[in-house]
């Protein structure tokens, strides 16, 4: 099956077209504005010829989207409902989707979710220690994020070290700006950093990470700030960007520690640190680990990253080959010969997550009603 693959990101948006299980055209637009910017979908569209079908990366499924699912117009008016669980990517998402559908009518549209693959954590893991009739009155619970990239590491990982994904003990590492782990037991999530929203967990980019709500409460009681600069804050102007003065691209954190920058050198540490000790919680929560995989685009080409995170976890049976984390290749086992864990680098393909589940969900039998 053909399939163009639209995944739309906060401020980017990715075009590709996978045939059998491999990518066969691709675009990127580093920069994109959602529905006022439809010009790069109609142009990669109008360059690919004929495709079989469509697969929609997005971000939040809600409570009610649990696996992908074809697109129809109540699909569409789920996801404008419910975009104020991900202001920056489901309304991007959604222009998307109805960009295409006029360009290509005739063909099916599937939606995949990033928040599908954590849909089934236990219910200690997904459950907030809020009242109950909170929870269940505004669905409030864990979500998580990073999904489709989650599911394509830990199985091409499992491929990679000649595995079967079952008894597997993964921690899945996505570090991009956005970051997230996932804690993978026989091929299932059963944790997860982010929650509600992608702004807990790791620091990132821009984005802080887990920070104590009394701290936030303490700042609008004061009124310090204000809610709306509170949420840009957030999103916006912490992680590694607040702490160190710069973009907040990790190239730029590292640039800046090398001219021996004291805020960089602290940004980075903060960053590590956090790192580490979501690694240590997540191992807890797969009951132990056989392999750490790192993808995105930190995880891919930051091999001091690797280092410096794996040095402070060789306690759990962690250790790398010096040689092979400096290679900078990807889809490569790069774990030291006598480490009882491996590490495993792959590169993030949600593409190939999106047309593969594009595919199984039009290729399974319709039930009759």
């Amino acid at each position: 099956m053909r399939v163009l693959v639209v995944n739309a990101g906060s401020s980017s948006l990715k075009l590709a077209v996978v045939d059998q299980g491999r990518r066969t055209q691709a675009a990127v637009v580093e920069r994109w504005d959602g529905a006022g910017d439809l010009a790069p979908v109609r142009a990669f569209v109008d360059s690919v010829g004929a495709v079989d079908a469509v697969g929609h990366r997005v971000v939040h499924g809600g409570p009610r989207y649990t696996a992908p699912v074809p697109v129809d117009e109540e699909t569409l008016d789920y996801l404008d409902s419910i975009e104020h669980l991900a202001p920056l990517h489901n309304p991007r998402s959604v222009a998307g989707i109805r960009e295409v559908a006029t360009l290509l009518p005739d063909r099916p549209a599937v939606a995949c979710f990033d928040t599908a693959f954590h849909a089934g954590l236990p219910a200690e893991a997904r459950t907030y220690a809020l009242p109950r009739e909170w929870n269940a009155r505004w669905h409030l619970r864990r979500y998580g994020f990073h999904g489709l990239s989650h599911a394509y590491a830990t199985r091409r990982a499992a491929q990679i070290l000649g595995r079967p994904v079952d008894g597997l003990r993964i921690v899945s590492c996505h570090l991009g700006a956005g970051a997230s782990l996932a804690a993978v037991r026989s091929g299932r999530s059963v944790d997860t950093t982010m929650g509600f929203t992608p702004l807990s967990g790791l620091v990132m980019a821009t984005r802080p990470g887990s920070v104590d709500p009394g701290l936030l409460l303490w700042l609008l009681e004061h009124g310090l700030v204000t809610a709306p600069e509170l949420s840009e804050t957030l999103e916006h102007r912490s992680g590694l960007k607040g702490l160190s003065g710069t973009s907040g691209d990790l190239r730029d954190v590292l640039a800046a520690r090398a001219a021996r920058d004291t805020d960089a050198d602290l940004a980075y540490d903060v960053f590590t640190h956090r790192l580490r000790r979501e690694v240590g919680a997540m191992t807890a929560s797969a009951r132990g680990i056989d392999v750490l995989v790192v993808t995105g685009g930190i995880g891919e080409h930051a091999a001091a990253v690797r280092a410096d995170v794996v040095s402070g976890l060789a306690h759990l049976g962690l250790a790398l080959d010096p040689g092979l984390n400096e290679a900078g290749e990807t889809d490569l086992d790069i774990s030291a010969a006598g480490a009882r864990v491996r590490t495993v680098v792959v590169e993030a393909r949600e593409d190939l997550e999106v047309a593969r589940e594009t595919e199984r969900v039009l290729q399974e039998p319709v039930r009759s009603p």
